[in-house]
């Protein structure tokens, strides 16, 4: 996982947490929800970078 990608990811992860916070305090539902999305579209990202770097470990490259 490049750098940049690790990056992109914790900040999209960041901004999610942002979101669900913000959400709960003003009692937004839609934001709260929007920000759970973020963070679990963050962790699919990551999850999928994981494996392409273990596929790389395997290989060799």
């Amino acid at each position: 996982m490049g750098i940049g990608d690790k990056i992109s990811n914790k900040a999209e992860e960041l901004k999610g947490k942002a979101k669900e916070h913000i959400g709960a305090a003003t009692d937004d539902r839609r934001l709260e929800a929007e920000g759970k999305v973020d963070q679990a579209n963050a962790g699919i990202k990551q999850a999928g970078e994981h494996v392409k770097d273990a596929a790389k470990d395997v290989s060799g490259h």
